[in-house]
């Protein structure tokens, strides 16, 4: 992993002081901007941003007059709130002839502009939700977005028929789903770089790669710098939590797409001709001791601070020209190599810009098919193989690509290769030779453990931080399930080795279903889903369940239906897809005076790759990367970080010292932790997440926690363990015991209460009734005594043993009710059942002749039972206990 160049004060662009003495005293410093306001008048636009105390504000002016030119008008100067009413007020007067100001609306952040044939559109932000918190930085999603039109009622527009439709294409890209953005953190860079820099919104530069409004902000800003300008990843990104006796680990992933050669599937295969390949992710997994929120408390410990770690790994295409041509109507239509390149200048841009990016070395590791009837993907092995070998004989010996084929698909039919052995192996290898990034000295018990295996003496050495230098590169055809199953692969290996440099393990190795691996494979398989419906248009088709062989068999016909949704998705909605995304990303820019649409494109080839006309010169064939970024830098390097004071952007968003907060809508506090697990006797035994657990549902748990909604977004269905709130309560003998019928009245009062606020038709309701079931206590009374009814049971042949058999009997709360009825209560009297009753002489005779009568059966009758009766009662007995009947001329027989 590369880290950021230092930072001259010359650099830094400067910033006009400020008024207002809740901003920092650095010159240099930029006021964090969460909250805005758009007002209008007929001639302008105000946007007005505040910080989170409402103590700062900053105007912008967005001129309203021209139809086809955008003018936007910077105001330097930082208000307080009471010089902001009073220009607002000022603003109200001076337009009272013209209709005053109105407030449009209030929203988070400004996307950007985009103009089409008519007048320019601004992109608002109005609905967010936190999804991640790293060092006391909140990650936000884009909920909800509003399209305004900028151009004024007295503006001059000639009206285009085309642009409706332009703008329908454009909302193709849905905001809401997966895009991400952060006030006071640089999402689009890794972590490594962002704690190798000065603190300061100042100090961000944000990597163009991974910022998708891009174009969007290029037109209404002249600098990236500037305090309006609010970069967005399009990717994934979740966040959960791990629960150590108390101690809080949080695990985050996320997931930078690049919007570089970015599309759908069949469209964008390959690489183009400035090295940028398609289906670019680079996946972090960021794990960090959450003791401490921030990354500047304590103070003084921010430079050396050994609670953050972090490990990136890389997905893409294969960097040759070829393409596959969907037009058939074929689920895998045939690959064809386009271009054959003896120096392969593609794949040299590609591995350069991975230099530039990771550092070296870089490990490839390639798990397309090597052996098929029909060769497809083994045409693109064999070139890949020979670009590599190619490419690796101009490097130097300890900088060439590591270069490792595997035909994944094949070793998982295999009945004699284990597939995540294999892949743990690799894992292991990756993290020897890349390491990963800690932002501390290690504990000292590790160093410890380390001179005690390797026999040294003398004095511990401490490893006093880490750094990550070079990538793993995983791939296969289509980047999606092959390549997600790897990745989690790694990321469990890379899991082990960051908790072990946190001090929470003794060795760096967590095993398979436990709760902490278990919520991981929940997170990479939501990670897999979310990038594979932004490419392939479906969900994952092989999940890590198939690789482990321990899929269930019903999982065969959810693989059928997801490979019919994505060969209905690339055959007839990715052409829509491409276009919007083209249109997003400014690819294509529509143009009045040129004849043809985006929707009558031929082919967007030109789109992705530079003008024939116009192309840079050719690089060397043999010095093809730059030698600087192969130096690697040294562990145990401190971070140039410096504490910061309560004036900076991050406290007043997180702790809001002046706003009223409960736990409840605290986002640390309702993560998805690893102690929302099923309640068990296992569970009570042992609450350590790193424990092998024997009950599979614990596993499905978790991932029906995530696959509920796809891409990490929030967490609307969280199934808690409050024992007050469950039907059976589990003591501390492990006995269970059943709530009496006044708290099953509250319950069920509670219950409804609850259900009340979601419809019971929902598919939260039906997902909350059927993984967290609940049994009122009367239920399962009911239940008990039905069940009882039809045990074994023997009369006893003395009237006093019958008396006190009564009270013992299932029915007899139902019988006593029933005497209760008449005023008398069977509790307060020792009297028999039966001295409560009348009965009618004829009842009495034909009882009494019935009894005569009878040749096998008798009986009890009361107190006055004659010793004749005694043998037929006694083989009634036994006939209601056993099921037979016993005679003194036969033996028994079965009834």
């Amino acid at each position: 992993m590369k880290d950021p160049p230092n930072i001259s004060e010359s650099q830094r662009p400067p910033i006009s002081p400020s008024s207002d003495t809740s901003v920092s005293d650095n010159p240099h410093a930029r006021l964090i901007l969460n909250k805005f306001t758009l007002y209008e008048t007929r001639t302008r636009f105000y946007v007005v941003g505040s910080n989170q105390n409402d103590e700062s504000f900053r105007v912008l002016k967005i001129d309203r007059t021209s139809g086809t030119e955008l003018n936007v008008i910077d105001d330097e100067v930082v208000y307080t709130k009471p010089e902001m009413m009073e220009l607002l007020a000022m603003i109200e007067n001076g337009n009272k002839s013209s209709g005053g100001l109105h407030k449009v609306a209030s929203f988070f952040g400004i996307v950007g502009f985009i103009r089409f044939l008519e007048g320019f559109y601004i992109i608002l932000i109005t609905k967010r939700s936190a999804v991640a918190l790293i060092g006391g930085h909140y990650v936000y999603h884009i909920d909800d977005t509003m399209v305004v039109s900028v151009p004024g009622p007295g503006a001059k527009l000639e009206r285009k028929p085309d642009e409706a439709r332009y703008l329908q294409i454009f909302g193709q890209v849905d905001l809401s789903k997966n895009f991400y953005f952060s006030y006071t953190y640089d999402i689009t860079r890794t972590l490594q770089w962002n704690m190798s820099l000065p603190s300061g919104r100042e100090n961000f530069e944000y990597s163009d790669m991974f910022v998708w409004n891009h174009y969007l902000l290029r037109a209404g800003f002249e600098s990236m710098r500037s305090d309006w300008v609010l970069p967005v990843v399009h990717g994934f990104v979740d966040q959960s939590k791990l629960s150590v006796f108390g101690r809080n680990i949080f695990v985050t992933l996320i997931a930078r797409r690049s919007r570089y050669f970015a599309g759908a599937r069949f469209l964008k295969r390959g690489v183009n001709d400035q090295g940028y390949v398609a289906n670019d992710v680079e996946t972090e997994q960021i794990v960090y001791d959450a003791t401490t929120t921030s990354f500047y408390s304590p103070p003084g410990r921010y430079g050396n601070k050994p609670a953050y770690t972090s490990f990136v790994q890389h997905r893409g295409s294969i960097p040759l020209f070829w393409t596959q041509d969907a037009a058939g109507m074929a689920a895998k239509p045939p690959i064809e190599l386009n271009l054959i390149d003896p120096f392969f200048s593609a794949a040299a841009l590609h591995f350069d810009n991975m230099f530039k990016r990771y550092g070296a070395p870089i490990i490839v590791l390639n798990l397309i098919k090597s052996k098929e009837k029909n060769r497809r993907e083994s045409i693109l092995l064999d070139e890949f193989t020979d670009s590599v070998s190619y490419l690796n004989q101009f490097l130097p010996y300890d900088k060439k690509i590591r270069y490792i084929a595997w035909d994944m698909s094949r070793a998982s039919k295999s009945h004699d290769q284990d597939v995540i052995r294999v892949l743990e192996d690799f894992a292991e290898q990756v993290l020897a030779t890349t390491g990963f990034f800690h932002s501390g000295p290690e504990p000292y018990t590790n160093a410890l453990r380390r001179a005690k295996a390797t026999g040294e003496d003398g004095p511990v050495n401490r490893i006093l931080g880490r750094r990550q230098n070079g990538v793993v590169r995983t791939n296969c055809i289509d980047c999606l399930d092959r390549t997600n199953a790897a990745q989690f692969v790694v990321g469990k290996c890379a899991l082990g080795h960051q908790l072990y440099a946190l001090g929470v393990l003794a060795h760096p190795s967590v095993p398979f279903d436990s709760d902490t691996i278990n919520l991981l494979n929940a997170m990479y398989h939501d990670h897999g889903d979310t990038i594979a419906l932004q490419y392939g248009g479906s969900h994952l088709v092989n999940t890590m369940e198939t690789y482990r062989k321990i899929s269930p068999w019903t999982s065969h016909s959810r693989d059928m239906i997801e490979s019919i949704r994505r060969y209905y998705s690339n055959s007839f909605t990715d052409a829509e897809k491409q276009a919007a995304i083209n249109l997003f990303l400014g690819h294509f820019v529509p143009n009045e005076n040129s004849g043809v649409p985006l929707w009558d494109l031929v082919t967007d080839y030109y789109l992705h790759n530079e003008d024939p006309r116009f192309k840079r010169p050719r690089r060397s064939y043999i010095n093809w990367y730059d030698g600087r970024e192969l130096l690697q830098r040294a562990d145990g390097v401190e971070n140039s970080q410096q504490p910061c004071g309560v004036d900076d952007g991050f406290f007043h968003e997180y702790y809001r010292p002046k706003l009223y907060t409960s736990f409840a809508r605290l986002f640390a506090f309702n993560i998805i932790s690893t102690s929302t697990s099923l309640p068990s006797k296992e569970d009570v035994l042992d609450p350590s997440p790193f424990t092998v657990r024997a009950n599979p549902a614990q596993a499905h748990r978790y991932l029906m926690i995530y696959s509920l909604n796809i891409g990490g977004v929030r967490r609307w269905l969280k199934l808690s363990n409050n024992q007050a709130q469950e039907p059976l309560q589990r003591p501390s003998k492990g006995r269970i015991t059943e709530i009496g019928e006044s708290e099953d009245k509250q319950r069920s009062k509670s219950t409804s209460g609850k259900d009340s606020a979601t419809p019971w038709w929902t598919t939260s309701a039906l997902a909350s009734r059927l993984l967290d079931p609940q049994v009122l206590g009367s239920e399962l009374k009911e239940y008990k005594r039905y069940i009882n009814q039809f045990k074994s049971s023997t009369l006893p042949a003395d009237s006093t043993d019958q008396r006190s058999a009564h009270k013992s009997h299932a029915d007899y709360h139902i019988f006593a009710e029933y005497v209760g009825r008449g005023g008398v209560q069977l509790s307060k009297t020792d009297r028999p059942p039966e001295a409560y009753f009348e009965m009618d002489p004829r009842d009495e005779d034909v009882y009494n002749y019935y009894i005569s009568k009878s040749g096998k059966t008798s009986t009890y009758v009361g107190s006055s039972v004659k010793k004749l009766d005694a043998l037929r009662y006694e083989a009634y007995s036994k006939w209601i206990s056993k099921g037979k009947l016993t005679s003194q001329r036969s033996k028994a027989v079965k009834v």
